[in-house]
């Protein structure tokens, strides 16, 4: 599944240049995932009250070029690998047709103590896998 979201840059969001500063991009990678969960049918409120979640185990993130204020952004989100109880998912920020970033997220599904757990058949949507 490929999933598109927007956003528009925000003025609390950019340094005294004027740019987003780097670590908002950590936000928008985050809420356009969180919108690709939904768009898959991925229930996360019901996962993390049966004591499930989804984390982030590392992010690489290559700037492109800077955003600034109310730049219409669009995050495209994709699953690229999915094994047992992990995977990996590459996200691309726009600007227009520019590239500004681009990621490559790892997260795990892990269960209430916080270690790896495979995926409980009614969270298991297909739209976790590439």
């Amino acid at each position: 599944m490929h999933h598109t979201c927007t956003l528009t840059v925000r003025t609390y969001e950019c340094d005294m240049n004027g740019h987003v500063n780097n670590a908002n991009y950590l936000h928008y990678l985050e809420y356009a995932r969180h919108e690709y969960l939904k768009a898959a049918g991925f229930d996360y409120a019901g996962a993390v009250k049966s004591g499930f979640g989804l984390y982030v185990t590392r992010i690489e993130i290559d700037y492109k070029r800077s955003a600034v204020l109310d730049d219409l952004l669009t995050v495209e989100s994709k699953p690229v690998k999915r094994g047992a109880v992990s995977g990996v998912m590459d996200q691309v920020i726009r600007c227009g047709d520019m590239p500004v970033a681009q990621a490559r997220v790892s997260w795990a599904f892990v269960d209430a103590t916080g270690r790896p757990s495979r995926i409980p058949p009614e969270l298991d949507v297909p739209g976790l896998a590439p």
